[in-house]
């Protein structure tokens, strides 16, 4: 059972019995095609409908059809084994994390060649990233039992080769590379003594595996974990020696669609698309039983009760994800007060009322109020998770918030936890203090959002907050969580424009550059970094090329702040005026009207539906702001830039 839950992904909704026929109908519908093939990768597929759906998204591509709401990318593949079958699963797959794949493929077993050579197919190509995808047998490793001297030099030569192909990638062609950790072989020569002595090809290869995850620490490239992948499913299934023997093929087919999988949810992490929120059902989910007929006494939780400590293995995952920034909610068909009584009274509950950042227990349906919990904390719906028990309930939810991730739960409680875990919502690429607070800041903001409703009068609202804004350039410091800012919000962001850490680096040495990260404090606490902007020099005009901010932050005046930071600092570097471009997508409706309400008159309408906006800094409308302001380094950034002139 537990190996079905990966190998089949049983987390997602069974295909539909007609799936091959709705492949074929989607080219029909140009206008929501991209939807549409979002919609159907959702599903839990095998190779053969994956290979489906990706000929309907190559055509669709040959075709010049638009993908959209889709998000490009471009992947290089560079492998020791056969690689060609993997890029139809990847393609489809990466359609069920919103991403339109396009791989691009080096020839067999041309790992090193490819990353040397300017001139090579993937460094011309300048994909986005580049899948490194070898494993222990396209690597210098020869096992030397006993020989610990020996060992050390294997395992520094096969480190050495792999940084050679990362350097010379991210030299030649830019992009950033996945790098996969090495699955064991199965084979022991010493048996459990194999863990012991030296030289042995399982020591060589764990070995391989620390080094390889220590270089990753601190660069932007990505890790992904085929060792974890391997072990999870067991060494034994994960390698068919009959089809590398045959063709090459590094695992067992059966794991494609799982190791596809994997692979995708780390390139929609990259461009901002893991999932923030977690939505808890209560009753058969968050503990045994059905408070409002079973009571306190009544309901099934805790140590010593299978069933009560499946429950409880569920609120210790949403307490985990809660302390590395996951934001928790309830959503619960309940009476508000006897849904809390479990939080504020039952002994077992590791779930607290502080721990929930939104509570909606009431007799609406559940869509309705995810779409509450949604606006309350100022997310959009494709940040939410929802885990609920119900059938009728997941259904319902998909078919009326498709945005909404909804897992698949098994009929045994004690799998609740693993299913929501190996699901892959959250996938990270990086983590920091910052993160850790993040469902901090959510939860304050919630209670600002309570607070604003119960007042009368905005701007006394306003005032009442205290609210400092600390404005600084860009640095070393503030770095990945610019990059993180960017890559992730798509809502309030002008042009959706994205940047890896090495652009962001650039912008900070860059003369004609200039960048401006943005943090947010109030009387409810540091809302941390909740703005970012760039703007490039052109003659006496500064181009606003990013201009990007939370969500968390609407409706306080921080965008009327953040301008007239701007003007400050462009007046004192010689600018006379400021030209913004508003790019439409899907998810930045909101910002349509921005450069307008600050007072930019439109200059230009391109043919791909952006605008372009003027305001010269004289003309700025300065007005009163409830908002204290703090600068670090503006000014001698400002002396810079013209020492530099």
């Amino acid at each position: 059972m537990s190996r079905n839950l990966y190998t089949n992904m049983e987390w997602l909704p069974p295909a539909p019995a007609d799936f091959a026929a709705q492949c074929k109908a989607l080219l029909q519908t140009s206008d929501t095609l991209g939807k549409r093939v979002q919609h159907l990768a959702g599903h839990m597929l095998d190779e053969n409908n994956l290979t489906r759906l990706a000929k309907v998204i190559r055509k669709a591509r040959d075709g010049g059809q638009s993908l959209a709401p889709l998000m490009p990318f471009r992947l290089g593949i560079v492998s020791n084994a056969t690689s060609h079958f993997l890029l139809p699963a990847l393609e489809a797959t990466a359609a069920r994390h919103g991403i339109a794949l396009e791989c691009i493929e080096a020839d067999f077993d041309q790992v090193m060649q490819e990353a040397l050579s300017p001139e090579s197919m993937i460094n011309r190509a300048q994909p986005d990233a580049v899948l490194v995808a070898v494993d222990y047998r396209g690597l210098p490793l020869t096992a030397c039992p006993g020989d610990e001297q020996g060992a050390q030099h294997a395992v520094a030569s096969a480190l050495a080769h792999l940084d050679a192909v990362r350097n010379g990638l991210r030299g030649n062609g830019k992009a950033l590379c996945i790098m996969q950790t090495l699955a064991r072989p199965v084979e022991s020569l010493f048996g459990g003594y194999d863990a012991v002595a030296p030289g042995t090809l399982r020591g060589l290869v764990d070995a391989v595996n620390r080094g390889l995850a220590e270089s990753i620490v601190g660069s932007e490239d990505l890790l992904l974990d085929v060792a974890h992948l391997a072990e999870t499913v067991g060494l034994a299934e994960w390698h068919d020696h009959t089809l590398w023997n045959m063709a090459k093929l590094p695992f067992a087919s059966a794991f494609l669609p799982f190791y596809a999988d994997h692979v995708c949810r780390l390139i929609a992490a990259l461009r901002g698309k893991s999932r923030r929120c977690l939505i808890l059902d209560l009753d058969n989910t968050v503990w045994g039983g059905v408070i409002g007929d079973d009571g306190l006494e009544g309901i099934v939780i805790g140590q010593g009760d299978a069933t009560g400590e499946a429950h409880l293995a569920v609120q210790q995952a949403a307490l985990s994800l809660r302390g590395r920034g996951v934001v928790l909610a309830v959503s619960s068909k309940n009476t508000d007060e006897i849904a809390r009584g479990p939080f504020r009274k039952h002994p077992e509950m590791l779930l607290r009322e502080e721990h929930i950042a939104v509570f909606q227990a009431n007799w609406n349906d559940k869509a309705t109020n995810i779409t509450a919990i949604a606006k309350e904390l100022s997310l959009g719906l494709d940040a939410m998770v929802f885990l609920d028990d119900n059938p009728v309930e997941r259904q319902l939810v998909r078919e009326m918030l498709p945005q909404v991730a909804v897992p698949e739960l098994p009929a045994d409680p004690a799998l609740y936890a693993r299913t929501l875990l190996a699901a892959g919502y959250f996938e990270s690429i990086a983590f920091s203090a910052e993160d850790a607070q993040r469902a901090g800041f959510y939860q304050d903001n919630a209670r600002r959002v309570a607070l604003q409703a119960q007042a009368g009068d905005m701007e006394a609202y306003l005032a009442s907050l205290d609210m400092v804004m600390t404005v600084q350039p860009f640095d070393e410091t503030g770095r990945t969580r610019i990059t993180q800012l960017i890559n992730k919000s798509n809502q309030y962001n002008l042009t959706t424009r994205r940047y890896t850490e090495a652009e962001v680096a650039d912008v900070e040495t860059d003369p004609d550059c200039f960048g401006l990260q943005i943090r947010l404090a109030d009387t409810f606490g540091d809302n941390g970094m909740i703005s970012v902007v760039i703007c490039r020099r052109e003659l006496d005009s500064w181009n606003i090329d990013t201009w990007l901010m939370s969500c968390r932050v609407l409706g306080r005046k921080v965008e009327e702040a953040v301008l007239g930071v701007l003007c400050d600092e462009a007046h004192r570097r010689g600018i006379s005026q400021l030209i913004g471009t508003y790019l439409p997508t899907e998810r930045n409706a909101l910002v349509e009207d921005h450069y307008a309400r600050l007072g930019f008159l439109p200059v230009d309408a391109r043919e791909d539906g952006s605008t372009v906006w003027q305001l010269p800094i004289d003309n700025a409308i300065r007005k009163p702001l409830p908002i204290k302001l703090r600068s670090i380094a503006l000014e001698a950034a400002a002396e810079g830039v013209a020492h530099a002139a």
